[in-house]
């Protein structure tokens, strides 16, 4: 077995140009050694001339080293000419087309127009955002229909398993908001309704708040804290490892598969769940009502019962479906959003839980406005 030489380069002046000769083995074992000579190559002449002619080997290691000296030589301003090459041209030639190019940096804008393109680019990205969340939101609705057309297609494995980490699994968790919310409601009230001998209206006030808003209202804030998350994390994770393109590939439809069955869970579950957190508001409402106001509970049940209507239940229960389906799709709008790595499903996940939070509490208010308008 023979054993190559080593790459040498050597620099001379030859007829008014300089000439860069390089002969051994150019490989890439060799380029740690021989990289510092090839660095150390500067403009002497007008014209430069590389030969190549002494090489007894050539590999892409050595083709993409002297196709490096050739760019800098000619981005100095010399015209550069390689000779000897002979069948390392090819390859030569080979590395230097596949040799990504620097991208330009451009120079960040000052001036003081500069806020007002910002604030324009943010609105046209927006806008695009928007229009994409819209065509989910159709291609979702469209599923949804679907099942409700055709029953049998419902993935009954895929829903009852989300029903049972959307609903079953976050019942303590919204029970005890439920019931720390009715104890604050009914302290709070008492203090402030003392101040003018009206404690017995604390009833009023617990029953009204918690059955016509914040129950509901808190339970969709958790539920887009807890299961969009979750749901943003997951679909996410499939978008990054590809199992999302492997569906497609095999005809299958991602939204139907992996959204519907999200959707219709919570559009299940999140009105049993804002009525759990009624229940427990209620009670927490009536023993702190007991503890601060000798309220008892056969009172206030009673009063509940004569003062305030079902239509403020059913005015929280009908927001119910609505922050569900906008809870599921923003989650997985958002997962879809994915760009291939565990960056961006961290970045998705929590810009999916505070658009989540915002839109349910925007759609909260424009319901409280329409139900004002309706007189309900």
């Amino acid at each position: 077995m023979s054993v190559q030489a080593a790459p040498q380069l050597r620099v001379h002046s030859q007829d008014g140009r300089a000439v860069v000769q390089i002969s051994g083995a150019l490989l890439t074992e060799y380029l740690a050694d021989i990289e510092a000579d090839f660095a150390g190559v500067s403009q002497a002449e007008a014209r430069v001339q590389i030969d190549l002619e002494p090489l007894l080997a050539f590999d892409t290691g050595g083709a993409w080293l002297v196709s490096q000296l050739r760019a800098r030589l000619q981005a100095a301003g010399a015209e550069v000419q390689i000779t000897g090459a002979g069948e390392h041209l090819a390859l030569l030639e080979t590395v230097t087309t596949a040799s990504p190019g620097e991208t330009p940096h451009e120079p960040p804008e000052h001036g003081r127009l500069e806020w007002v393109a910002n604030i324009g680019r943010r609105l046209v990205s927006g806008w695009h955002d928007a229009l994409s969340l819209v065509s989910f939101l159709g291609q979702t609705l469209v599923g949804l229909a679907d099942i409700f057309v055709r029953p049998h297609k419902v993935r009954w494995a895929s829903l009852v398993t989300h029903m049972q980490d959307v609903g079953f699994n976050a019942v303590p968790i919204i029970a005890l908001m439920g019931f720390l919310i009715g104890v604050v409601l009914g302290f709070q009230g008492a203090s402030q309704l003392q101040q003018f001998g009206a404690e017995v209206f604390v009833v009023e006030l617990i029953g009204i708040s918690v059955l016509r808003e914040l129950g509901i209202l808190l339970t969709a804030i958790i539920v887009a804290g807890r299961s969009g998350s979750a749901f943003t994390a997951s679909v996410g994770s499939m978008k990054v490892q590809q199992e999302i393109d492997a569906m497609q590939t095999l005809g299958l439809d991602p939204v139907r598969v992996l959204v519907v069955p999200r959707v219709l869970a919570l559009l299940i579950m999140l009105p049993l769940l804002g009525f759990v957190a009624n229940l427990f508001g209620l009670f927490g409402g009536a023993l702190m009502s007991w503890v601060s106001l000798d309220v008892n509970p056969g009172m206030f049940l009673t009063r509940l019962h004569d003062n305030i209507a079902v239509k403020h239940l059913l005015v929280g229960m009908v927001k119910a479906p609505f922050f569900a389906l906008v809870i599921g799709v923003v989650a997985c709008w958002q997962a879809f959003q994915v760009k291939g790595s565990s960056t961006s499903v961290g970045q998705r996940t929590t810009s999916s839980v505070v658009q989540g939070i915002f839109l349910v509490i925007a759609l909260d208010a424009l319901f409280s406005i329409f139900f004002a308008q309706l007189g309900v």
